[in-house]
């Protein structure tokens, strides 16, 4: 029995090592009949790879450009000097260019945000909405800074109820005691002026109730009881 036993476990090892020969002689078959694909598929590795250091290094690049050029100009638009803020001059390369050329980086993106501003202060309310529109930013003061951008444009092109919206979106967008009440002060005139009491009324009493302290509690009290007026007059 013994002899039996050892004979069986021997035939089970010759088989296990025979599985494994049989496995690795179909791999390498395989391998053989395959391989230029490996080394397309490994020559595709390499250059992707290539491709990614490559685009990194070029971003990097670009987002420093930006920020100098930025960092030049700037002083000409805290001067208020809008036009030369947004053409350039000799020494300096404009906003409009700045975020024409870096648009895909942060500063060209900001460079975008200030341009839309200076466009606005020279009365160009179309382009600055749409440089406005074109800003993507996280942070939540420049976002509700870009909406109240376009809602002021909407409010100077007579679009009340659109201004309304728009600056209903900034004072959620940023919810700061200082500025989302201005927004929500804004809001509530423009859906006022549209005729749609029912809105500005949620606007000043959500001003009134969440932002008690600010400057602006005070002018929603009085807006309240001059829409309450304005809504049984419309009756």
């Amino acid at each position: 029995m013994a002899v039996i036993s050892r004979t069986a476990s021997a035939e089970k090892k010759a088989a296990r090592g025979d599985a494994v020969v049989t496995l690795y002689a179909r791999w390498l078959d395989f391998y053989h009949r395959q391989r230029r694909y490996f080394y397309l598929a490994l020559a595709g590795l390499v250059v992707l790879l290539a491709g990614l250091i490559g685009y990194t290094y070029y971003q990097r690049h670009q987002e420093q450009q930006a920020q100098q050029l930025l960092s030049q100009v700037l002083p000409l638009y805290e001067q208020g000097k809008y036009r030369e803020a947004l053409d350039g001059t000799q020494d300096t390369q404009g906003l409009l260019a700045i975020a024409r050329a870096y648009g895909g980086t942060d500063a060209g993106n900001l460079a975008r945000f200030y341009a839309a501003d200076a466009l606005y202060q020279l009365g160009d309310y179309e382009q600055a909405r749409a440089l406005w529109a074109a800003f993507k930013t996280d942070d939540p003061m420049l976002a509700a800074s870009a909406l109240a951008g376009q809602a002021a444009v909407a409010e100077n092109q007579g679009d009340r109820a659109r201004a309304a919206e728009l600056y209903r979106r900034a004072a959620e967008r940023y919810a700061n005691p200082v500025v989302a009440p201005q927004y929500l002060l804004q809001a509530g005139r423009n859906y006022e002026a549209a005729g749609n009491y029912t809105e500005a009324q949620k606007m000043y009493e959500t001003l009134r109730t969440r932002y008690p302290e600010s400057a602006q509690a005070a002018e929603a009290e009085i807006a309240l009881a001059r829409v309450a007026a304005r809504a049984t007059q419309a009756r």
